[in-house]
């Protein structure tokens, strides 16, 4: 096993719970399971401040974390909402660390991880 510092795992997830127990329980639970991997969690000041500097240029925000932020994670873990349904952001990092060759995990609202994701268009909310 690889030890702690060796990449990140990137935790994608709605905005709805940014800043609750919710987010603070999941990540404990991602540290848990994926302890030699960084969490890193784009609900961050440096990263709300990246995405609005691109923003402020006329471009996607999102378009941040795709040039700056998930080029770098070794692995990809991903929130749906309740329903099981992804928002389209979410599921567009999970689709760019796929196609980057790299692992990407699904974590449910209950803290049940499911390795490896599958991408099913069907659950991407548009």
């Amino acid at each position: 096993m690889a030890n702690h510092g060796d990449g990140k795992i990137y935790f994608g997830h709605p905005i709805t719970i940014y800043n609750t127990t919710k987010e603070s329980e999941l990540i404990e639970r991602i540290q848990k399971m994926f302890g030699w991997f960084e969490v890193e969690n784009p609900n961050q000041k440096h990263h709300q401040e990246g995405y609005k500097r691109y923003k402020d240029k006329g471009e996607r925000g999102m378009n941040y974390f795709f040039q700056k932020v998930l080029p770098n994670m070794e692995a990809g873990i991903f929130l749906p909402f309740e329903d099981g349904m992804f928002g389209s952001e979410v599921y567009e990092e999970a689709e760019f660390i796929y196609k980057n060759g790299k692992q990407i995990h699904e974590i449910s609202q209950w803290g049940k991880i499911t390795t490896p994701m599958i991408l099913d268009l069907t659950r991407k909310l548009h």
